[in-house]
């Protein structure tokens, strides 16, 4: 096997070699070449030591020097170079409380997370597999190497990268595996939020967003993401629903482009459904209130992982107004005032959240609610393409023009330009200087 990669790396491995030290690309760039796969990152893992491979590079940078990483320079463009090493004791379930260099490829391997991602390459040895990555990569399994629980107790991150791998790769997680997180799962609290939070968007925005449910079975959830386990324990005894609010909400994740702002959406839209459910005296549920509950529950939620301020604001607003009414026909005068509420950027992503709702709800009415939905997308294109006054911005008046008109600056020109607004919402043809000129004559203070 003979696995290409960038000529820098490979010159980077020449150096070391020329210096007499071993030198090989690991871990993720090896398992995704074997995949077919373009990878992202060349790592590089050495014999030589940080000092040593600093000695030979005239561009480098101590990323972890630490852990006995190096990231070498090649024009923009670095490359992580590490020192074979031995881990010394976890006693925080995150990260060895130091390291020891070791001579020996294979015992730095052994410290790696699962066998497909243990395997090393050069083009003089070829591929070097001591824990049979490349068969678990033909099965299509996640295996840890070695003794799971050993690799659990390392670093209980492992445990969500386990079902993050299933999947990106959709792969399974083998028995021996499964068994260890559930026995080491409450490690994970251990965890910074900020690594969670890395993990399951990776998992989220995966094109398998339905290994979320393996992470749930294995307990996963229960600890990084209660609001998932309420929902999957949630059911719907409606006619417009098949599924329980976790698998919905699954389906809608499969439905829906996968950015992190419209998966996190999709996987928080029904967020509080299992608190406002309600049920009639014909068995029938209800979730009266629920996107504006689930707004403050998504708001809590994403704080709590560290998510940064735009995602959870546009998170926030999306959840809000994901139930947006259809029923009775939406008009262009409806939808403009709701543009203007919402604010007009946000509503294409409305429109796939919506259409993602819709395709993972039961068939009952679907064929209806998709015509709705076509009907609406359309109104929303014709107020585009027309150029509709839809916030103060497209107003064709202004502060200044109004001071023209006579009218002084304070709260009452603030409430004037309000009142324009409203008027050309529900007339767009008004939003021209002379039809606005005229309404700010005839506009009675008093009487607004």
């Amino acid at each position: 096997m003979k696995i290409g990669m960038p000529e820098a790396a490979a010159d980077i491995m020449k150096q070391l070699n020329k210096h007499g030290y071993e030198a090989y690309i690991v871990g993720g760039c090896v398992r995704d070449s074997i995949l077919g796969k373009e990878p992202k990152d060349w790592d590089i893992t050495t014999s030589a030591t940080p000092e040593q491979t600093k000695e030979i590079f005239r561009r480098t940078i101590d990323t972890g020097i630490e852990h006995g990483t190096v990231t070498v320079m090649v024009g923009k463009v670095g490359y992580e170079v590490t020192t074979y090493r031995v881990d010394g004791k976890y006693e925080d379930h995150r990260r060895p409380s130091g390291v020891t260099y070791t001579a020996s490829l294979t015992e730095d391997l052994k410290r790696r997370d699962f066998t497909i991602n243990a395997m090393a390459y050069n083009d003089t040895e070829g591929l070097v597999d001591e824990f049979g990555g490349v068969d678990d990569l033909a099965h299509g399994v996640i295996r840890c190497v070695g003794i799971p629980q050993e690799r659990f107790d390392e670093d209980a991150l492992r445990i969500l990268r386990a079902v993050r791998f299933a999947a990106q790769l959709d792969f399974e997680i083998d028995e021996r595996t499964r068994q260890a997180i559930r026995e080491k799962v409450r490690f994970l609290r251990d965890i910074s939020a900020e690594r969670i939070r890395e993990e399951l968007t990776k998992l989220i925005t995966s094109e398998h967003p339905e290994k979320l449910l393996t992470a749930y079975e294995l307990g996963i959830t229960g600890i990084v993401l209660p609001e998932f386990d309420a929902m999957k324990e949630t059911p719907q005894n409606t006619i417009y629903h098949e599924y329980d609010v976790g698998g919905h909400t699954i389906e809608v994740m499969k439905h829906i482009d996968a950015t992190p702002v419209l998966r996190w959406t999709a996987l928080l839209h029904d967020v509080a459904k299992p608190v406002c459910r309600t049920t009639d005296e014909e068995g029938v549920d209800h979730f009266y209130g629920h996107p504006q509950n689930g707004c403050k529950m998504a708001y809590d939620c994403l704080r709590r992982l560290k998510m940064d301020n735009d995602t959870i604001h546009r998170v926030e607003r999306l959840v809000e107004w994901h139930d947006y009414d259809m029923k009775g026909g939406a008009t262009k005068k409806s939808l403009r005032k709701a543009l203007n509420k919402m604010g007009p950027d946000l509503f294409e992503d409305v429109l796939k959240i919506k259409y993602a709702d819709i395709m993972g709800q039961s068939s009952y009415r679907k064929e209806e609610k998709l015509e709705e939905y076509e009907r609406l997308r359309k109104l929303y294109q014709e107020i585009i393409k027309d150029g509709e006054c839809l916030t103060l911005n497209d107003l064709k008046m202004n502060g200044q023009g109004l001071v023209g008109l006579g009218i002084s600056p304070g709260p009452e020109m603030g409430k004037l330009l309000h009142y324009l607004l409203d008027q050309v919402l529900e007339h767009p043809e008004l939003n021209n200087t002379e039809d606005l000129s005229r309404l700010v004559r005839e506009y009675d203070r008093n009487s607004i």
